[in-house]
Protein backbone atom coordinates (compact mmCIF):
# COMPACT_ATOMS: atom_id res chain seq x y z
CA UNK A 1 0.00 0.00 0.00
CA UNK A 2 1.64 3.23 -1.12
CA UNK A 3 1.06 6.51 0.65
CA UNK A 4 1.93 10.19 0.89
CA UNK A 5 5.10 10.89 2.91
CA UNK A 6 4.98 14.16 4.89
CA UNK A 7 8.52 14.51 6.30
CA UNK A 8 8.13 12.22 9.29
CA UNK A 9 4.85 10.40 8.74
CA UNK A 10 3.20 8.44 5.96
CA UNK A 11 -0.48 8.94 5.14
CA UNK A 12 -1.95 5.99 3.27
CA UNK A 13 -4.82 6.16 0.75
CA UNK A 14 -7.28 4.77 3.33
CA UNK A 15 -6.49 7.70 5.64
CA UNK A 16 -4.42 5.81 8.20
CA UNK A 17 -1.11 7.34 9.26
CA UNK A 18 2.16 5.70 10.33
CA UNK A 19 5.63 6.98 11.18
CA UNK A 20 8.36 6.74 8.57
CA UNK A 21 10.98 6.46 11.32
CA UNK A 22 10.33 5.59 14.99
CA UNK A 23 13.86 6.12 16.29
CA UNK A 24 13.10 9.48 17.94
CA UNK A 25 10.08 8.24 19.90
CA UNK A 26 11.86 5.03 20.83
CA UNK A 27 14.37 7.18 22.70
CA UNK A 28 11.77 9.57 24.13
CA UNK A 29 10.90 9.54 27.87
CA UNK A 30 7.23 9.89 26.85
CA UNK A 31 7.07 6.56 25.03
CA UNK A 32 7.20 2.85 25.66
CA UNK A 33 6.20 -0.11 23.44
CA UNK A 34 2.63 -0.17 24.85
CA UNK A 35 2.02 3.53 24.15
CA UNK A 36 3.80 3.71 20.77
CA UNK A 37 1.75 3.91 17.54
CA UNK A 38 0.59 0.50 16.36
CA UNK A 39 2.46 -0.46 13.15
CA UNK A 40 0.21 -0.85 10.12
CA UNK A 41 0.85 -4.59 9.90
CA UNK A 42 -0.54 -5.06 13.43
CA UNK A 43 -3.76 -3.13 12.76
CA UNK A 44 -5.81 -6.25 12.10
CA UNK A 45 -9.11 -5.82 14.01
CA UNK A 46 -12.12 -6.34 11.74
CA UNK A 47 -15.81 -5.44 11.89
CA UNK A 48 -16.49 -8.70 13.73
CA UNK A 49 -13.82 -7.96 16.33
CA UNK A 50 -15.44 -4.63 17.22
CA UNK A 51 -18.95 -6.07 17.18
CA UNK A 52 -17.79 -8.95 19.39
CA UNK A 53 -16.06 -6.49 21.71
CA UNK A 54 -19.26 -4.55 22.32
CA UNK A 55 -21.47 -7.63 22.51
CA UNK A 56 -19.23 -9.21 25.12
CA UNK A 57 -18.97 -5.96 27.09
CA UNK A 58 -22.74 -5.39 27.02
CA UNK A 59 -23.49 -8.96 28.13
CA UNK A 60 -22.70 -8.36 31.78
CA UNK A 61 -24.61 -8.41 35.05
CA UNK A 62 -24.90 -4.58 35.38
CA UNK A 63 -26.53 -4.44 31.91
CA UNK A 64 -28.91 -7.27 32.82
CA UNK A 65 -29.89 -5.37 35.98
CA UNK A 66 -29.89 -1.91 34.37
CA UNK A 67 -33.66 -1.68 33.97
CA UNK A 68 -34.30 -2.69 37.57
CA UNK A 69 -33.33 0.71 38.97
CA UNK A 70 -35.52 2.44 36.38
CA UNK A 71 -38.51 0.25 37.23
CA UNK A 72 -37.87 0.89 40.92
CA UNK A 73 -38.01 4.62 40.15
CA UNK A 74 -41.52 4.12 38.78
CA UNK A 75 -41.03 3.57 35.05
CA UNK A 76 -42.90 0.93 33.08
CA UNK A 77 -40.78 -1.67 31.32
CA UNK A 78 -41.39 0.06 27.97
CA UNK A 79 -40.22 3.41 29.36
CA UNK A 80 -37.16 1.76 30.93
CA UNK A 81 -36.09 -0.05 27.77
CA UNK A 82 -36.70 3.05 25.65
CA UNK A 83 -34.54 5.12 28.02
CA UNK A 84 -31.74 2.55 27.77
CA UNK A 85 -31.94 2.49 23.95
CA UNK A 86 -31.93 6.28 23.63
CA UNK A 87 -29.03 6.66 26.05
CA UNK A 88 -26.90 4.21 24.09
CA UNK A 89 -27.71 5.86 20.76
CA UNK A 90 -26.63 9.22 22.20
CA UNK A 91 -23.39 7.95 23.76
CA UNK A 92 -22.52 6.21 20.48
CA UNK A 93 -21.90 9.66 18.93
CA UNK A 94 -18.91 10.67 21.13
CA UNK A 95 -17.70 7.06 21.03
CA UNK A 96 -17.42 7.20 17.23
CA UNK A 97 -15.95 10.71 17.20
CA UNK A 98 -13.18 9.70 19.61
CA UNK A 99 -12.65 6.37 17.84
CA UNK A 100 -11.48 8.11 14.65
CA UNK A 101 -8.00 9.26 15.81
CA UNK A 102 -7.26 5.81 17.19
CA UNK A 103 -7.75 4.17 13.81
CA UNK A 104 -6.11 6.99 11.86
CA UNK A 105 -2.94 7.32 13.94
CA UNK A 106 -2.74 4.00 15.83
CA UNK A 107 -2.53 5.75 19.21
CA UNK A 108 -4.13 4.95 22.60
CA UNK A 109 -6.38 7.33 24.53
CA UNK A 110 -3.78 9.01 26.82
CA UNK A 111 -1.51 9.76 23.84
CA UNK A 112 -4.48 11.17 21.92
CA UNK A 113 -5.24 13.38 24.94
CA UNK A 114 -1.74 14.89 24.65
CA UNK A 115 -2.87 16.73 21.51
CA UNK A 116 -5.50 18.62 23.55
CA UNK A 117 -4.06 18.79 27.07
CA UNK A 118 -0.31 18.73 26.43
CA UNK A 119 2.27 16.02 26.90
CA UNK A 120 2.09 16.30 30.71
CA UNK A 121 -1.43 17.73 31.02
CA UNK A 122 -2.83 14.60 29.39
CA UNK A 123 -2.41 12.92 32.77
CA UNK A 124 -5.39 14.92 34.08
CA UNK A 125 -8.02 13.27 31.83
CA UNK A 126 -6.12 9.98 31.84
CA UNK A 127 -6.15 9.68 35.63
CA UNK A 128 -9.77 10.86 35.89
CA UNK A 129 -10.73 8.10 33.47
CA UNK A 130 -8.47 5.58 35.21
CA UNK A 131 -9.98 6.10 38.66
CA UNK A 132 -13.50 5.51 37.34
CA UNK A 133 -12.26 2.35 35.64
CA UNK A 134 -10.73 1.13 38.90
CA UNK A 135 -14.12 1.49 40.57
CA UNK A 136 -15.77 -0.42 37.74
CA UNK A 137 -13.07 -3.09 37.87
CA UNK A 138 -13.83 -3.63 41.53
CA UNK A 139 -17.60 -3.82 40.90
CA UNK A 140 -17.21 -6.42 38.17
CA UNK A 141 -14.66 -8.40 40.19
CA UNK A 142 -17.06 -8.52 43.14
CA UNK A 143 -19.89 -9.74 40.86
CA UNK A 144 -17.63 -12.41 39.38
CA UNK A 145 -16.57 -13.43 42.88
CA UNK A 146 -20.22 -13.84 43.86
CA UNK A 147 -20.69 -16.14 40.85
CA UNK A 148 -17.76 -18.31 41.90
CA UNK A 149 -19.01 -18.34 45.49
CA UNK A 150 -22.46 -19.50 44.33
CA UNK A 151 -20.91 -22.28 42.27
CA UNK A 152 -18.72 -23.50 45.12
CA UNK A 153 -21.70 -23.40 47.49
CA UNK A 154 -23.63 -25.80 45.26
CA UNK A 155 -20.69 -28.16 44.74
CA UNK A 156 -19.63 -28.00 48.40
CA UNK A 157 -22.78 -27.46 50.51
CA UNK A 158 -20.81 -26.33 53.56
CA UNK A 159 -18.69 -23.89 51.53
CA UNK A 160 -20.17 -20.66 52.87
CA UNK A 161 -19.25 -21.34 56.49
CA UNK A 162 -16.27 -23.57 55.82
CA UNK A 163 -13.64 -21.08 57.03
CA UNK A 164 -15.61 -19.03 59.51
CA UNK A 165 -17.84 -15.94 59.43
CA UNK A 166 -15.28 -13.65 57.84
CA UNK A 167 -15.81 -9.88 58.14
CA UNK A 168 -17.72 -6.98 56.59
CA UNK A 169 -20.88 -9.03 56.41
CA UNK A 170 -19.30 -11.62 54.09
CA UNK A 171 -17.90 -15.04 54.91
CA UNK A 172 -14.23 -15.91 54.58
CA UNK A 173 -14.96 -18.14 51.59
CA UNK A 174 -16.85 -15.26 49.90
CA UNK A 175 -13.71 -13.14 50.16
CA UNK A 176 -11.63 -16.04 48.82
CA UNK A 177 -13.99 -16.37 45.83
CA UNK A 178 -13.64 -12.65 45.17
CA UNK A 179 -9.84 -12.77 45.27
CA UNK A 180 -9.79 -15.88 43.05
CA UNK A 181 -11.84 -14.13 40.39
CA UNK A 182 -9.67 -11.04 40.78
CA UNK A 183 -6.62 -13.20 40.13
CA UNK A 184 -8.16 -14.66 36.95
CA UNK A 185 -8.55 -11.12 35.57
CA UNK A 186 -4.97 -10.19 36.41
CA UNK A 187 -3.69 -13.37 34.73
CA UNK A 188 -5.35 -12.40 31.42
CA UNK A 189 -3.93 -8.87 31.71
CA UNK A 190 -0.45 -10.34 32.00
CA UNK A 191 -1.00 -12.17 28.70
CA UNK A 192 -1.73 -8.96 26.76
CA UNK A 193 -4.14 -7.63 24.09
CA UNK A 194 -3.97 -10.60 21.70
CA UNK A 195 -5.45 -12.95 24.30
CA UNK A 196 -8.07 -10.31 25.10
CA UNK A 197 -9.24 -10.27 21.49
CA UNK A 198 -9.57 -14.06 21.44
CA UNK A 199 -11.55 -14.03 24.72
CA UNK A 200 -13.94 -11.37 23.38
CA UNK A 201 -14.47 -13.23 20.09
CA UNK A 202 -15.82 -16.43 21.63
CA UNK A 203 -17.35 -14.93 24.79
CA UNK A 204 -19.80 -12.77 22.83
CA UNK A 205 -21.87 -15.51 21.12
CA UNK A 206 -21.53 -17.91 24.07
CA UNK A 207 -23.04 -15.51 26.62
CA UNK A 208 -25.85 -14.49 24.25
CA UNK A 209 -26.86 -18.11 23.66
CA UNK A 210 -26.84 -18.92 27.37
CA UNK A 211 -28.95 -15.85 28.20
CA UNK A 212 -31.44 -16.93 25.55
CA UNK A 213 -31.61 -20.40 27.12
CA UNK A 214 -32.32 -18.84 30.53
CA UNK A 215 -35.09 -16.72 28.98
CA UNK A 216 -36.74 -19.77 27.37
CA UNK A 217 -36.60 -21.62 30.70
CA UNK A 218 -38.15 -18.70 32.61
CA UNK A 219 -41.02 -18.24 30.16
CA UNK A 220 -41.80 -21.96 30.12
CA UNK A 221 -41.75 -22.24 33.91
CA UNK A 222 -43.97 -19.17 34.34
CA UNK A 223 -46.26 -20.11 31.42
CA UNK A 224 -45.87 -16.56 30.17
CA UNK A 225 -43.89 -13.40 30.71
CA UNK A 226 -45.17 -12.47 34.17
CA UNK A 227 -46.76 -9.40 35.77
CA UNK A 228 -43.95 -6.85 35.27
CA UNK A 229 -44.95 -6.47 31.62
CA UNK A 230 -48.47 -5.53 32.66
CA UNK A 231 -47.30 -2.77 35.01
CA UNK A 232 -47.71 0.60 33.31
CA UNK A 233 -45.59 2.44 35.87
CA UNK A 234 -46.59 5.24 38.17
CA UNK A 235 -46.13 8.13 35.74
CA UNK A 236 -49.35 9.18 34.05
CA UNK A 237 -48.18 12.07 31.97
CA UNK A 238 -45.12 13.73 30.49
CA UNK A 239 -44.90 16.24 33.35
CA UNK A 240 -44.54 13.41 35.88
CA UNK A 241 -42.24 11.30 33.71
CA UNK A 242 -39.77 13.97 32.56
CA UNK A 243 -38.10 14.78 35.94
CA UNK A 244 -37.19 11.09 36.34
CA UNK A 245 -36.43 10.48 32.67
CA UNK A 246 -33.64 13.09 32.37
CA UNK A 247 -31.37 11.91 35.21
CA UNK A 248 -32.09 8.31 34.17
CA UNK A 249 -31.07 9.07 30.57
CA UNK A 250 -27.92 10.79 31.81
CA UNK A 251 -27.10 7.75 33.94
CA UNK A 252 -27.53 5.49 30.90
CA UNK A 253 -25.05 7.67 29.00
CA UNK A 254 -22.77 7.52 32.01
CA UNK A 255 -22.77 3.72 31.75
CA UNK A 256 -20.49 3.93 28.67
CA UNK A 257 -19.14 7.47 29.17
CA UNK A 258 -15.87 5.75 30.07
CA UNK A 259 -15.56 4.04 26.68
CA UNK A 260 -16.60 7.25 24.90
CA UNK A 261 -13.16 8.53 25.91
CA UNK A 262 -10.83 5.59 25.57
CA UNK A 263 -12.09 3.78 22.46
CA UNK A 264 -8.78 4.74 20.76
CA UNK A 265 -7.26 2.04 23.01
CA UNK A 266 -9.11 -0.46 20.79
CA UNK A 267 -9.59 1.33 17.45
CA UNK A 268 -5.82 1.83 17.21
CA UNK A 269 -5.78 -1.82 16.07
CA UNK A 270 -8.47 -1.29 13.38
CA UNK A 271 -8.05 -2.20 9.72
CA UNK A 272 -10.17 0.75 8.58
CA UNK A 273 -12.48 3.50 9.80
CA UNK A 274 -15.40 1.84 8.05
CA UNK A 275 -14.95 -1.49 9.82
CA UNK A 276 -14.64 -0.07 13.32
CA UNK A 277 -17.66 2.21 12.76
CA UNK A 278 -19.93 -0.51 11.41
CA UNK A 279 -18.95 -2.93 14.16
CA UNK A 280 -19.77 -0.42 16.87
CA UNK A 281 -22.97 0.98 15.34
CA UNK A 282 -24.42 -2.48 14.79
CA UNK A 283 -23.49 -3.93 18.16
CA UNK A 284 -23.68 -1.31 20.93
CA UNK A 285 -27.26 0.07 21.04
CA UNK A 286 -28.91 -3.16 19.90
CA UNK A 287 -27.06 -5.44 22.31
CA UNK A 288 -27.48 -3.16 25.33
CA UNK A 289 -31.21 -2.84 24.70
CA UNK A 290 -31.87 -6.50 23.93
CA UNK A 291 -29.89 -7.77 26.91
CA UNK A 292 -31.58 -5.32 29.30
CA UNK A 293 -34.95 -6.39 27.87
CA UNK A 294 -34.07 -10.04 28.47
CA UNK A 295 -33.34 -9.12 32.08
CA UNK A 296 -36.82 -7.58 32.39
CA UNK A 297 -38.52 -10.60 30.82
CA UNK A 298 -36.69 -13.16 32.95
CA UNK A 299 -37.23 -11.16 36.14
CA UNK A 300 -40.92 -10.75 35.36
CA UNK A 301 -41.23 -14.52 35.07
CA UNK A 302 -39.49 -15.03 38.42
CA UNK A 303 -42.37 -13.21 40.14
CA UNK A 304 -44.62 -16.13 39.16
CA UNK A 305 -42.01 -18.88 39.63
CA UNK A 306 -40.65 -17.79 43.02
CA UNK A 307 -43.17 -15.23 44.24
CA UNK A 308 -40.68 -12.37 44.10
CA UNK A 309 -38.75 -10.41 41.50
CA UNK A 310 -35.15 -11.64 41.33
CA UNK A 311 -33.09 -9.13 39.35
CA UNK A 312 -29.67 -10.58 40.10
CA UNK A 313 -29.05 -13.60 37.81
CA UNK A 314 -26.46 -14.95 40.26
CA UNK A 315 -29.11 -15.13 43.00
CA UNK A 316 -31.57 -16.61 40.50
CA UNK A 317 -29.19 -19.41 39.52
CA UNK A 318 -28.48 -20.04 43.21
CA UNK A 319 -32.07 -21.30 43.49
CA UNK A 320 -31.31 -24.13 41.06
CA UNK A 321 -30.34 -27.46 42.61
CA UNK A 322 -28.78 -29.37 39.74
CA UNK A 323 -24.98 -28.96 40.07
CA UNK A 324 -24.45 -29.22 36.31
CA UNK A 325 -26.96 -26.45 35.60
CA UNK A 326 -25.40 -24.23 38.25
CA UNK A 327 -21.91 -24.98 36.94
CA UNK A 328 -22.80 -24.04 33.36
CA UNK A 329 -24.70 -20.94 34.46
CA UNK A 330 -21.94 -19.70 36.74
CA UNK A 331 -19.33 -20.40 34.08
CA UNK A 332 -21.37 -18.16 31.78
CA UNK A 333 -21.48 -15.39 34.38
CA UNK A 334 -17.73 -15.69 34.96
CA UNK A 335 -16.97 -15.54 31.23
CA UNK A 336 -19.26 -12.55 30.74
CA UNK A 337 -17.80 -10.68 33.69
CA UNK A 338 -14.18 -11.35 32.76
CA UNK A 339 -14.82 -10.24 29.17
CA UNK A 340 -16.29 -6.89 30.14
CA UNK A 341 -13.93 -6.30 33.03
CA UNK A 342 -10.73 -6.72 31.05
CA UNK A 343 -11.94 -4.79 28.00
CA UNK A 344 -13.77 -1.93 29.68
CA UNK A 345 -11.95 -1.57 32.98
CA UNK A 346 -8.34 -2.69 32.59
CA UNK A 347 -7.12 -1.72 29.11
CA UNK A 348 -7.73 1.99 29.60
CA UNK A 349 -6.33 2.50 33.12
CA UNK A 350 -3.34 0.29 32.30
CA UNK A 351 -2.48 2.66 29.45
CA UNK A 352 -3.43 5.71 31.55
CA UNK A 353 -1.08 4.78 34.39
CA UNK A 354 1.63 3.98 31.85
CA UNK A 355 1.18 7.50 30.45
CA UNK A 356 2.20 8.99 33.81
CA UNK A 357 5.52 7.09 34.00
CA UNK A 358 6.10 5.56 30.54
CA UNK A 359 9.54 4.16 31.39
CA UNK A 360 8.46 2.76 34.76
CA UNK A 361 4.91 1.45 34.13
CA UNK A 362 3.99 -0.75 31.17
CA UNK A 363 0.59 -2.24 30.26
CA UNK A 364 0.95 -5.22 32.61
CA UNK A 365 2.07 -3.16 35.60
CA UNK A 366 -0.68 -0.65 34.93
CA UNK A 367 -3.21 -3.49 34.87
CA UNK A 368 -1.94 -4.81 38.20
CA UNK A 369 -2.20 -1.31 39.72
CA UNK A 370 -5.79 -1.11 38.45
CA UNK A 371 -6.60 -4.37 40.20
CA UNK A 372 -5.15 -3.21 43.52
CA UNK A 373 -6.99 0.14 43.40
CA UNK A 374 -10.18 -1.70 42.46
CA UNK A 375 -10.03 -3.56 45.78
CA UNK A 376 -9.19 -0.40 47.76
CA UNK A 377 -12.31 1.34 46.39
CA UNK A 378 -14.47 -1.27 48.21
CA UNK A 379 -16.87 -2.27 45.40
CA UNK A 380 -19.15 -4.20 47.78
CA UNK A 381 -20.27 -0.83 49.12
CA UNK A 382 -20.98 0.59 45.67
CA UNK A 383 -23.23 -2.40 44.95
CA UNK A 384 -25.01 -2.32 48.31
CA UNK A 385 -27.58 0.25 47.14
CA UNK A 386 -28.92 -0.14 43.55
CA UNK A 387 -30.46 3.35 43.50
CA UNK A 388 -27.22 4.88 44.70
CA UNK A 389 -25.35 2.89 42.05
CA UNK A 390 -27.39 4.36 39.20
CA UNK A 391 -28.21 7.85 40.41
CA UNK A 392 -25.04 8.68 42.32
CA UNK A 393 -22.20 6.62 40.85
CA UNK A 394 -23.18 6.70 37.15
CA UNK A 395 -24.72 10.17 37.19
CA UNK A 396 -21.91 11.71 39.19
CA UNK A 397 -18.90 10.62 37.17
CA UNK A 398 -20.67 11.22 33.85
CA UNK A 399 -20.29 14.97 34.35
CA UNK A 400 -16.51 14.75 34.66
CA UNK A 401 -16.06 12.39 31.73
CA UNK A 402 -18.47 14.45 29.61
CA UNK A 403 -16.26 17.49 30.24
CA UNK A 404 -13.21 15.62 28.97
CA UNK A 405 -15.11 14.39 25.91
CA UNK A 406 -16.18 17.96 25.10
CA UNK A 407 -12.55 19.12 25.03
CA UNK A 408 -11.22 16.16 23.03
CA UNK A 409 -13.92 16.33 20.36
CA UNK A 410 -13.81 20.13 20.01
CA UNK A 411 -10.02 20.08 19.67
CA UNK A 412 -9.66 17.15 17.25
CA UNK A 413 -12.63 17.85 14.96
CA UNK A 414 -12.90 21.65 15.04
CA UNK A 415 -9.58 23.15 16.16
CA UNK A 416 -7.11 20.72 14.59
CA UNK A 417 -9.42 19.45 11.84
CA UNK A 418 -8.30 15.80 12.42
CA UNK A 419 -4.67 16.70 11.66
CA UNK A 420 -2.11 15.58 14.26
CA UNK A 421 1.67 15.49 14.12
CA UNK A 422 2.13 11.88 15.18
CA UNK A 423 5.77 12.01 16.25
CA UNK A 424 5.26 15.21 18.27
CA UNK A 425 2.78 13.42 20.54
CA UNK A 426 5.79 11.56 21.97
CA UNK A 427 8.36 14.38 22.10
CA UNK A 428 8.87 16.49 25.27
CA UNK A 429 9.62 19.59 23.15
CA UNK A 430 7.31 18.95 20.22
CA UNK A 431 4.25 20.82 19.01
CA UNK A 432 2.16 19.62 21.97
CA UNK A 433 4.42 20.93 24.71
CA UNK A 434 2.23 24.08 25.02
CA UNK A 435 3.28 25.69 28.37
CA UNK A 436 5.72 23.35 30.08
CA UNK A 437 3.71 20.36 28.90
CA UNK A 438 0.27 21.79 29.82
CA UNK A 439 -2.44 23.28 27.62
CA UNK A 440 -4.11 25.41 30.26
CA UNK A 441 -7.02 26.17 27.92
CA UNK A 442 -8.00 22.50 28.05
CA UNK A 443 -7.58 22.37 31.82
CA UNK A 444 -9.68 25.52 32.33
CA UNK A 445 -12.39 24.18 30.02
CA UNK A 446 -12.48 20.83 31.85
CA UNK A 447 -12.73 22.52 35.25
CA UNK A 448 -15.51 24.75 33.95
CA UNK A 449 -17.47 21.77 32.65
CA UNK A 450 -17.03 19.83 35.90
CA UNK A 451 -18.01 22.83 38.02
CA UNK A 452 -21.27 23.31 36.13
CA UNK A 453 -22.05 19.59 35.95
CA UNK A 454 -21.32 18.90 39.62
CA UNK A 455 -22.46 22.24 41.05
CA UNK A 456 -25.98 20.96 41.64
CA UNK A 457 -24.64 18.32 43.99
CA UNK A 458 -23.67 21.00 46.52
CA UNK A 459 -25.56 24.15 45.40
CA UNK A 460 -29.35 23.64 45.56
CA UNK A 461 -30.14 26.28 42.93
CA UNK A 462 -27.99 24.37 40.41
CA UNK A 463 -29.67 21.02 41.17
CA UNK A 464 -31.37 20.82 37.72
CA UNK A 465 -27.95 20.93 36.04
CA UNK A 466 -26.80 17.87 37.97
CA UNK A 467 -29.60 15.85 36.37
CA UNK A 468 -28.04 16.72 32.98
CA UNK A 469 -24.48 16.16 34.25
CA UNK A 470 -22.98 14.57 31.12
CA UNK A 471 -24.70 16.99 28.71
CA UNK A 472 -23.77 20.03 30.81
CA UNK A 473 -20.15 18.98 31.22
CA UNK A 474 -19.79 18.15 27.52
CA UNK A 475 -21.36 21.40 26.25
CA UNK A 476 -19.74 23.79 28.72
CA UNK A 477 -16.23 22.31 28.39
CA UNK A 478 -16.43 22.17 24.60
CA UNK A 479 -17.66 25.75 24.21
CA UNK A 480 -15.19 27.18 26.75
CA UNK A 481 -12.33 25.36 25.02
CA UNK A 482 -13.31 26.69 21.57
CA UNK A 483 -13.56 30.23 22.96
CA UNK A 484 -10.14 30.03 24.61
CA UNK A 485 -8.46 28.38 21.60
CA UNK A 486 -9.84 31.07 19.27
CA UNK A 487 -7.43 33.49 20.96
CA UNK A 488 -4.40 31.23 20.39
CA UNK A 489 -2.16 31.91 17.39
CA UNK A 490 -2.20 28.86 15.11
CA UNK A 491 0.93 26.74 14.86
CA UNK A 492 2.58 27.79 11.64
CA UNK A 493 4.81 25.60 9.50
CA UNK A 494 7.81 27.67 10.60
CA UNK A 495 6.84 27.38 14.24
CA UNK A 496 6.39 23.63 13.94
CA UNK A 497 9.79 23.30 12.29
CA UNK A 498 11.34 25.25 15.16
CA UNK A 499 9.72 22.96 17.73
CA UNK A 500 11.05 19.95 15.90
CA UNK A 501 14.54 21.39 15.82
CA UNK A 502 14.39 21.86 19.59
Amino acid sequence: MSGRIDRRQIEYPDGRVALADTSRIDASPLANPDLAPVPLERRTWSTYNYAALWISMAHCIPTYMLASGLLAAGMSWVQAITTILLGNIIVLIPILLNSHPGTKYGIPFPVFARASYGTIGSNLPALMRALVACGWFGIQAWIGGEALHTFFSVVIPAWDGLLGPGFGGHSTTAWISFLLFWGMNIWIVMKGMDLLRRVENWAAPFVLVMAAVLLVWAVREAHGFGPLLEDRGKFHGFAQFFPVFIPSLTAMIGFWATLSLNMPDFTRFGRSQREQMIGQVVALPTTMTVFAAMGVLITSATVIIYGQAIWDPVKLVAKFHAPLVVAISMFTVVVATIAVNIAANVVSPANDFANVFPKLINFRRGGLLTGVLGILMMPWRLLADPSGYIFNWLLGYSGGLGSIAGVLIADYWLVKNRRLELEDLYLPNGAYRYTNGWNWNAVAATISGCAMAWGGFVVPVLKPLYSYAWFVGFAVAGLVYLALEARRAPITEAGLSASIAN
